[in-house]
């Protein structure tokens, strides 16, 4: 193994609750009743017009254009709250700090979750300078797309067998497949093990 590759929302930060209630307030703002709570985790993995895309059934851009929109400034507004919360999962810091020590790896990410929101999230946790490689929704298509892993394997050199995915969506695991990489699902996030 040369670079492991983790996801964030649901692999490394449980962010499920803002996630969905950003989600109410993004619909609710549009005149639409909100998802349910499974409907929203079902789709939590993809960029946010994806997850809207899927979740509405429609493709047009007067629609998702708008809920995008809403969902960021709702998501923005939450984490400016005192009852914010985005914790790591437990033994995620540790298997961070674990494979740090590793010389001969490198470690990335790849998410849906937005460049801003990573940014927030690595330097809240003070783990910006541990990975070598970190590839956004904002950066690529959004998975089950094989760009965003492609592009962190071209960054540091990594080939695909020597590359592994760490996710907790089926997403994850096709972009791994899709990139010639290797998958680890997790079996505490959002989708179901399958």
């Amino acid at each position: 193994m040369r670079l492991i590759v983790f996801d964030c929302d649901g692999t490394l930060l449980d962010s499920q609750h803002p996630i969905v209630e950003a989600m109410g307030e993004a619909f609710a703002a549009n005149g639409l009743p909100a998802p349910s709570r499974a409907q929203v985790l079902r789709h939590v993995g993809l960029s946010v017009s994806e997850a809207m895309t899927a979740m509405t059934g429609a493709a047009e851009k007067s629609l998702i254009l708008p809920l995008t929109a809403s969902y960021r400034a709702a998501f923005a507004g939450l984490r400016q709250t005192a009852a914010f919360n985005e914790p790591m999962f437990p033994g995620a810091r540790e298997a961070i700090a674990a494979l740090v020590k590793e010389e001969a790896l490198l470690l990335g990410i790849a998410t849906g979750k937005s460049r801003r929101g990573v940014e927030l999230f690595l330097a809240r946790e003070n783990l910006a300078h541990v990975f070598a490689t970190v590839r956004t929704a904002d950066d690529a298509p959004s998975k089950p797309h094989p760009a965003m892993l492609l592009q962190a394997m071209a960054e540091t050199g990594a080939r695909p067998n020597e590359t592994v995915m760490i996710g907790d969506t089926s997403y994850d695991m096709l972009m791994a497949n899709q990139a010639g990489a290797m998958a680890i699902g997790v079996g505490w996030g959002y989708h179901a093990a399958g």
